[in-house]
């Protein structure tokens, strides 16, 4: 039955749609018999989506099959049908592996769909890349090849021919295929796309970015490293086709196969790359100043021409992946071309003052261990605005940066601190002294820097300690009342308690005695921290150690009021079977774990400041540095992951001279 009137074709317009959603084949066929000709290639929705279109996008590959063959072959001229957004039917299918078969058809009645883009510039080879779709892409990347070799042995011009043949692989906005897998982490396919195309790893999009560049500058890519290497060895490798069918093994496994992905195309990119070899000069732009007197800074003389007619020099991968934390892509490329770690970028900073400015205190950590030799020259480096590498931990970080840090700010200090602590003591007496071109010593710019921190932290530490003086007052009142109403009650003769002979008698005294003492005590050491001056240095070492005692005590306090509380409960009851003890002992602690847990966190940054302090102690005594150094290992050893890495540029000698440096306690003050 034709179709007649815009009624009609409404309504035809809207069961054809139906059709298509709910997977209907026959009707879909059926409605498109009623289209005089060309109905495959009938227009269905508001942005000019064909039932070809439609029929592509919802995967219905056996469908898709059906309609080119109902199609005359006297339209496949109309086959390169666009949308509104430029995608031809073919771009459709390369958005899924399914729809090889249906890709194959389309290019053997329409060979020019191939080299079709859509508005954004794209080919359906490229489209392919961007969803990460591996089958679809070599199918494509054939028939690519196999077009492109045709037109060879037609003696075309070869400049033409390559550059025609490059085109199909980029982007109108220079971005590549290979640049579109690391933006969208389909790293298996970026590492194939490497492999074969080997041309396209040196070249740069609109942002002149190369691909390492731009996985340089993805943390999330290399997560799996930092935070979940230590479940690796829970989840090795397994031969095709074995699966483990517990959801979270899934997903972890599946993270670690995107790790691993990653740490092999950057190991293949960082082998191609040499964006390092382009530096800006070493020079430094001002002179070492300990006044603020005179000239203002010689960068400010005479060089106002020169950096109008100077193009600055991109960041490397090196510089972006100190800056995001990759330690992997670091190491990758300090072990291929260990020169490139005197990099200077277009603001005279080098690795250190990158790695420091972004807190990546274990890209810190890995130079400062492993390169022995360029450290002597990097610590001396200032950049163009004359700030040190001390100047760098004052300076402030990304605001987005800050925002992601949910610590407490008096912990986020106190780490600052120590890291300055640690940087002085790397730097030489001038440097420590040296003056900006604003006229700011390093400490200087640190505490105007962190004025404002410093009043979050203070307004902090005095929250805390007034909240936990309140709760630790309420815990001495409990234990002093229960002292005088023992459990049982006096002999009313003797005046002695009833329940004197017993044995939980005993642990109630005990517990009721210490908790008091505790919670007295605990109460001293807030009130300490409460009147403190709340100086900068006092962030350092002195409040973080007045808290750790407190919280450790009211902790106590409350773990000793709970047993004191089980023991009465144990005296009073007459069954005292030994299932009984342990419901009641279970019940009575329960509160007193989920405060432990509840004060994890916060324990554990204030243990670290604890550490700290003995390690103070062994830059006097040196032996028990040693014994501190050693019981701090064994501690950090069960409760997290390892961090060791292996030497680059060192031999064994001076890695085992490294190591008895370390174990001296000549190591920096502060480790995260």
């Amino acid at each position: 039955m034709a179709l007649s009137g815009e009624d009609d074709y409404l309504s035809f317009e809207s069961d054809l749609y139906k059709a298509l959603m709910s997977g209907d084949e026959n009707e879909v066929i059926q409605l498109c018999e009623r289209i005089p000709e060309g109905g495959p290639l009938y227009p269905l929705t508001i942005h000019n989506d064909t039932v070809l279109h439609m029929a592509t996008y919802s995967k219905q590959e056996n469908l898709v099959l059906c309609l080119l063959d109902k199609l005359p072959q006297s339209q496949n001229g109309k086959m390169d049908a666009k949308n509104d957004i430029g995608n031809t039917i073919l771009h459709e299918a390369a958005t899924s592996s399914k729809s090889v078969l249906a890709a194959r058809a389309m290019l053997g009645r329409a060979p020019y769909l191939l080299e079709m883009r859509n508005q954004r510039g794209e080919t359906a080879l490229f489209r392919a890349a961007r969803y990460g779709k591996m089958e679809m892409f070599q199918f494509l990347d054939e028939q690519v090849k196999e077009s492109f070799k045709s037109k060879e042995e037609e003696k075309v011009d070869k400049e033409l021919f390559e550059k025609a043949l490059k085109e199909m692989y980029v982007r109108e906005d220079k971005t590549t295929v290979l640049h579109i897998c690391v933006l969208t982490e389909h790293f298996e396919l970026a590492l194939r796309i490497a492999r074969e195309h080997e041309y396209l790893v040196n070249e740069k999009d609109g942002e002149e970015m190369t691909a390492l560049q731009l996985l340089a500058f993805n943390p999330s890519a290399f997560e799996f490293g930092r935070k979940l290497k230590f479940l690796k060895w829970l989840f090795p490798s397994t031969a095709k086709g074995e699966s483990w069918w517990v959801p979270l093994w899934e997903e972890i496994k599946r993270k670690r196969r995107g790790y691993d992905s990653a740490v092999k195309l950057a190991e293949f990119l960082i082998e191609k790359d040499t964006s390092w070899k382009k530096t800006e000069s070493a020079l430094d732009q001002s002179k070492p100043r300990i006044h603020k007197f005179g000239a203002t800074s010689l960068s400010h003389q005479g060089q106002g021409s020169d950096k109008e007619l100077h193009t600055p020099i991109a960041e490397t991968p090196l510089l972006l992946a100190a800056k995001s934390g990759i330690l992997e892509i670091v190491e990758g490329i300090l072990t291929k071309y260990p020169q490139a770690v005197e990099h200077i970028d277009d603001e005279g900073r080098n690795v250190l003052h990158v790695a420091i400015k972004y807190r990546q205190l274990h890209i810190f950590d890995f130079i400062e261990k492993n390169m022995d030799v360029p450290m002597m020259r990097l610590v001396r480096k200032i950049d163009n605005q004359g700030n040190s590498i001390l100047h760098m931990v004052g300076i402030k970080r990304d605001h987005s940066k800050r925002i992601e840090d949910m610590r407490s700010p008096a912990l986020i200090l106190r780490e600052d601190l120590l890291l300055f602590e640690r940087v002085k003591k790397i730097c030489t007496n001038h440097f420590i002294r040296h003056l900006n071109n604003d006229g700011h010593s390093a400490e200087k710019l640190f505490a105007n820097n962190n004025a404002t921190l410093r009043e979050s932290a203070k307004e902090w530490i005095k929250r805390t300690g007034e909240n936990c003086s309140i709760v630790a007052v309420l815990i001495a009142t409990v234990a002093f009342a229960a002292a005088y109403t023992v459990p049982g009650g006096p002999n009313q003769n003797t005046g002695y308690p009833l329940l004197l002979n017993q044995s939980f008698f005993i642990i109630f005294t005990l517990s009721d005695a210490l908790s008091l003492t505790s919670a007295l005590t605990s109460v001293i050491t807030f009130l300490s921290v409460l009147t403190s001056s709340f100086q900068l240095k006092d962030f350092r070492r002195s409040l973080p150690q007045k808290l750790l005692l407190g919280v450790t005590l009211l902790i106590l306090s409350v773990s000793m009021m709970m047993l004191a509380f089980a023991a009465t409960i144990i005296l009073l009851i007459s069954n005292k079977q030994q299932w009984t003890r342990i419901v009641l002992y279970s019940v009575a602690f329960l509160p007193v774990s989920i405060f432990a847990i509840s004060y994890l966190p916060l324990y554990v940054e204030l243990v670290k400041t604890f550490f700290h302090s003995m390690r103070k102690v062994g830059d006097v005594f040196p032996r028990f540095r040693f014994n501190c150094g050693y019981i701090r290992s064994r501690i950090s050893s069960s409760t997290s992951f390892s961090k060791s890495r292996s030497s680059l540029l060192s031999n064994p000698t001076r890695s085992q001279a490294k190591d008895s440096t370390r174990a001296s306690g000549q190591t920096s003050l502060l480790a995260v």
